[in-house]
């Protein structure tokens, strides 16, 4: 099958090179344009395109895949199939219809449930406890198109989002190659959302990365964990923030008042919530690098009997 591929984060990897390896023809590959990064803002391939040279694949970076002579580029190349895997721009109704078998999207939920920007990360905030990868025939909503095929991953209570995105990458892969052989063969039957069912995945940013101790000890458990290792929970001290990269917790409730910092020893910081407490273990402080709590101890204090923000 004759395939352009448009993709830009790791997570879309394995997927072009699993379509390289089972011999599909990747006629073209379309990413987001280099970006300064660093402190020297030195100009930074996304890791779609560093793979694609490594495998010799023809690359395209428009800034706007939308405009009418990058429409054309795309159509010139006369593909059956577009597979979109975390692109990074909407298509328009135009690039849609190009190829003989539309686009197909690797979906890192499953579907209808957290259509959106970041399914991986709310999944585990929202304390699932299964997710997986849904191919599906894009249409111009948000995730909201026909679905193919569907794989299952179960979700650890201490899971964090790196993990269950190493998973769903290269589950997200085998599923695309299937439904690509399965489209092929003709085997498909395309099914329709419920509407009805969905739920929504918004972008994070830094309000929804911040711990808000009024919670229950096991919603910011699961909190950190969606956001770990990156773009990480977050708490202040004095006005400065400190990452938080794993966490634990326990159902026991001290006097204080949420925020509460109780203790802290080589076990974690031990921080009341509304219910339970959350025991914070690896941690970044202000000018510091990520370690273990009982790693920081050893060398610094952390304030106790003070409430965090």
């Amino acid at each position: 099958m004759k395939v352009i591929f448009m993709g830009t984060p790791a997570f879309a990897v394995p997927t072009l090179k699993k379509l390289h390896e089972k011999g599909h023809s990747i006629a073209l590959v379309v990413t987001q344009p280099d970006k300064p990064s660093g402190r020297g803002k030195k100009l930074k391939k996304s890791e779609v395109k560093v793979a694609a040279e490594e495998l010799n694949l023809e690359i395209f970076q428009p800034d706007k895949i939308k405009r009418e002579e990058n429409i054309e580029i795309l159509k010139s190349y006369n593909p059956d199939v577009i597979v979109v895997v975390a692109y990074g721009q909407i298509l328009s109704k135009e690039i849609l219809s190009i190829p003989k078998y539309g686009c197909i999207n690797v979906h890192a939920s499953l579907l209808p449930k957290l259509r959106g920007a970041a399914p991986l990360n709310w999944a585990i905030i929202n304390g699932e406890t299964k997710t997986g990868v849904t191919t599906m025939q894009m249409d111009q909503g948000l995730d909201t198109g026909d679905m193919l095929l569907k794989s299952e991953v179960e979700i650890d209570e201490n899971m964090n989002v790196g993990e269950l995105h190493d998973i769903l990458m290269d589950k997200g892969a085998d599923l695309l190659v299937e439904t690509l052989d399965k489209i092929e063969r003709n085997e498909l039957v395309p099914q329709k959302q419920d509407d009805s069912l969905s739920t929504y995945a918004p972008m994070l940013n830094k309000e929804n990365r911040k711990i808000n101790w009024n919670l229950p000890a096991n919603n910011i458990h699961n909190l950190i964990r969606g956001l770990a290792p990156w773009p990480t929970a977050y708490f202040t001290i004095d006005g400065n923030m400190v990452k938080v990269y794993k966490s634990t917790y326990s159902n026991e409730n001290s006097d204080y008042e949420p925020g509460y910092v109780i203790k802290a020893n080589n076990e974690g910081i031990f921080v009341q919530a509304k219910e339970g407490t959350v025991i914070l273990q690896e941690i970044q402080m202000p000018g510091k690098k990520r370690m273990t709590v009982d790693a920081y101890l050893r060398g610094n204090i952390f304030p106790e009997k003070i409430i965090l923000n």
